[in-house]
């Protein structure tokens, strides 16, 4: 017996060494470099830093926009990056405005919605949904000229070869144009708004090969995908100097005005076109290096090229690879294991580049306008959360500083509409100025989320510091919410609702209340705001206390949660199994409560799986109904959700989440793979087995380092 004690204990040390490796993480990121062998409109590289970012077609730069603008189209977009249309009919924000009472309670509370008539009223929501919107700061490509003078096009273009380091975030592009090879290197400054090209053909030396700048007008559309040429009056481009290696732009429109810096190798910059201007190197080189520089006021950096991007580049990535957490599944003979991987790696990728300023991002980054280039703060746990996870969390709190910012407005909000604390603005741009939305207006999931994200930060630190940083918030968030909730003295409880839009948004506010997941969100953190208050010191609110203890239960009939109380027919009525199935919501991304059973949820689970129109659903339903697996110990269940096969759950070749044709790329999927895979990969506070969310059936091999559990 002695002898088998000491082979199991030899077994198990050598088990536990195994598991202790380090991650190859160069390896790991490297394995899944995208590679282009043709202009495919939907598998654009991007380079960025987080607050700026530039997309690329095959050239390895914005070369043709309008061939693109389809697909994942040519964006340059910054987090500064704002233009409003002149406001000519003078119209008020207040004109938006509509009283509701939708409880009967007296409250004529204030919305800003979509109101059709008069027009007057319909002139002021149209203009302040689009104002402000997100600018497109211009095209910045390669003008080809074929032997017979003519501009080439995407079709002239053979011998395509592209690929992107992630590792370095470097893009190589190589391509030939009539038999004449052109090789260019692009990476993103880490610390600036700013690109390095380095271009070698011998097109340089024979005037066939110059760089272009073109200034867009912003379209005042839902999207805005850098390709709109018209209104060309409505505003200005004008070289402001010009030398033998650098050159100013400005560029001025209705409410703004920026400024573009190029350095380059020695030649000339001139205007070639309204809003078109041309870098003509000498044709003494067979090689060009170039920086082009986006910035809000006139720059004063020096001269850097593409060297010196390319050393910031390949140190921020290595830098950022080597932090936080990672994954390797090589070895697992799951057949998915790969494509997972690849999935997240990419995810990574993507996210870092667009998200990573001090705001939410709008939901298709720094690519392309969607929603007029407005951030949706319901949409910032996707966004944000994944950061806490991966042991990255210095991202996730510079996201929080839009918090701040917009808290005054956000208070105002509240006040409008006869409630204590503040009300998180759904729709706004980066200062938290309010877009009038018949949808938006009644969402109330995006409250509790500053809740979360402020708790992923602590428990990350355990710092005092978290707390007095944030505590103003989230005591201000929780006053709203025991505010907002609606007292029935009828059955002595707190409902919410009526007048709520839930997460799955095809429930009308008017009738509806007490939506499963929104009830078992606010439950969840109220609680936690309690704790902050013990954690400093303070005293736990007593109205606070009092609506944890009424809150109304979780919805159940025939021993499956509803979506809503008010939607007794939540699961035979077409329409309501459409949209988000956001009642999965209430366990996996809210934790497990008091007020859940899981039997009644592993139930909700199976007709939601068979019964929901998965065709009409968005990019993160599908990890948080992975989430809602892993809870319930269905591990298998879990991995089959991440790879629905459905259209909204496609990724692209360079990783982007598509939707459809609207929303080629959608970042919330990005978010939500990354969050789930944590998860699955960590577990939670009440989990307990290694790796709880993948099958123990010996297909997956796993490695995994540096991360934190969720809640």
């Amino acid at each position: 017996m002695k002898k088998i004690a000491i082979y199991l204990s030899l077994f198990c040390i050598g088990f536990s060494s195994l598991n202790a490796q380090k991650i190859d993480r160069k390896k790991v990121v490297q394995r899944h470099n995208v590679v282009n062998t043709k202009a495919d409109t939907l598998s654009t590289l991007t380079v960025g830093n987080g607050k700026f970012a530039y997309t690329v077609d095959i050239t390895g730069m914005q070369s043709f926009p309008e061939y693109y603008k389809n697909g994942v189209s040519l964006g340059t977009q910054s987090e500064w990056g704002w233009n409003s249309f002149p406001n000519k009919e003078n119209y008020k924000f207040e004109e938006t405005l509509r009283a509701y009472d939708f409880n009967n309670d007296g409250r004529k509370a204030l919305y800003s919605v979509q109101i059709k008539e008069p027009e007057r009223n319909k002139g002021a929501v149209d203009y302040f949904r689009v104002n402000q919107h997100r600018l497109q700061l211009g095209n910045i490509g390669i003008e080809l000229l074929k032997k017979d003078g003519q501009k080439a096009k995407v079709s002239d273009l053979t011998n395509i070869n592209q690929k992107i380091d992630l590792w370095t975030g470097i893009i190589t592009s190589e391509f030939s144009l009539e038999g004449t090879p052109v090789k260019v290197w692009t990476a993103s400054f880490q610390n600036s708004d700013k690109i390095g090209v380095k271009i070698e053909s011998d097109l340089i030396s024979k005037g066939k090969l110059k760089v272009f700048a073109r200034y867009p007008s912003p379209t005042g559309q839902f999207l805005d995908d850098a390709a709109f040429y018209g209104n060309e009056n409505d505003h200005t481009t004008k070289i402001v100097s010009s030398q033998s290696t650098q050159g100013l732009i400005q560029h001025k429109l209705q409410s703004t005005d920026y400024y573009t810096q190029f350095n380059f190798t020695e030649g000339k910059l001139r205007e070639a076109g309204k809003h078109y201007f041309v870098y003509e190197p000498s044709s003494k080189n067979k090689k060009l290096e170039l920086s082009v520089e986006f910035s809000a006021k006139n720059p004063k950096s020096g001269k850097a090229l593409f060297a010196d991007a390319e050393k910031e580049s390949a140190a921020g990535w290595e830098s950022f690879w080597k932090s936080g957490a990672a994954v390797d599944f090589e070895g697992s003979t799951d057949p998915r294991a790969n494509e997972l991987e690849r999935r997240v790696v990419l995810s990574e990728y993507l996210t870092k580049v667009q998200c990573g300023g001090s705001n939410p991002p709008q939901e298709t980054g720094l690519t392309f306008n969607s929603w007029y280039g407005k951030p949706h703060t319901e949409m910032h746990w996707w966004h944000g959360v994944h950061y806490a996870l991966w042991g990255r969390p210095e991202i996730l709190e510079k996201q929080l500083d839009y918090y701040f910012r917009s808290f005054d407005k956000a208070k105002k909000l509240a006040e409008r509409q006869g409630y204590k604390g503040v009300r998180w603005i759904k729709m706004s741009d980066n200062e938290g100025n309010e877009s009038p939305s018949s949808v938006a207006a009644f969402l109330i999931w995006e409250q509790p989320h500053i809740i979360y994200m402020t708790e992923l930060l602590y428990r990350n630190s355990n710092d005092k510091k978290v707390l007095e940083k944030y505590k103003d918030l989230i005591f201000a968030t929780a006053d709203f919410m025991a505010d907002f909730a609606t007292y029935d003295k009828e059955k002595n409880r707190y409902n919410l609702g009526k007048g709520v839009i839930p997460a799955q948004e095809v429930f009308p506010a008017k009738d509806t209340y007490n939506p499963t997941y929104e009830v078992a969100y606010w439950d969840w953190a109220l609680k936690v705001a309690q704790q902050w208050k013990e954690r400093l010191g303070q005293p736990r609110d007593k109205k606070w206390d009092d609506v944890i203890n009424k809150l109304a239960p979780l919805p159940v009939q025939d021993g499956v949660y509803l979506s809503t109380e008010s939607a007794k027919d939540s699961f035979t009525f077409p329409k309501w199994m459409t949209d988000h199935p956001a009642v999965l919501g209430a366990l996996g991304m809210v934790p497990e409560s008091q007020k859940l059973d899981k039997k009644i949820m592993k139930n909700t689970l199976d007709i939601v799986w068979e019964r929901w129109n998965w065709e009409h659903t968005w990019g993160w339903d599908f990890p948080m109904t992975a989430m809602n697996a892993a809870r319930l110990g269905l591990p298998n269940k879990a991995l089959d959700a991440l790879f629905m096969n459905i259209q909204t759950n496609t990724y692209l070749k360079n990783g982007h989440n598509f939707q459809d044709k609207r929303l080629r790329i959608y970042l919330p999927g990005n978010g939500g793979v990354l969050t789930t895979v944590a998860m699955m990969l960590e577990g939670w506070d009440n989990s307990t087995s290694e790796f709880p969310g993948f099958p123990k059936d010996g297909t997956w091999k796993i490695k995994a380092e540096g991360f934190k559990k969720m809640p």
